[in-house]
């Protein structure tokens, strides 16, 4: 039983992460970053890494 109750746990965060993932491209499109949670906490965005972002 309590393998299961980590199981079901395991698979709602992995579930909850998931769903809150994506990439932004800049604006020439040649340079992209992922984020986990929100686009404007990615480090690579914080670091100016890609420039400025595409907001379309």
């Amino acid at each position: 039983m309590n393998a299961l109750i980590k199981a079901a746990l395991v698979a709602a965060v992995i579930t909850s992460v998931s769903g809150c993932t994506g990439s932004v491209y800049n604006k020439q499109k040649n340079c992209n970053y992922d984020y986990l949670f929100h686009p404007a906490i990615s480090l690579s965005k914080m670091i100016g890494g890609c420039g400025p972002v595409d907001k379309s």
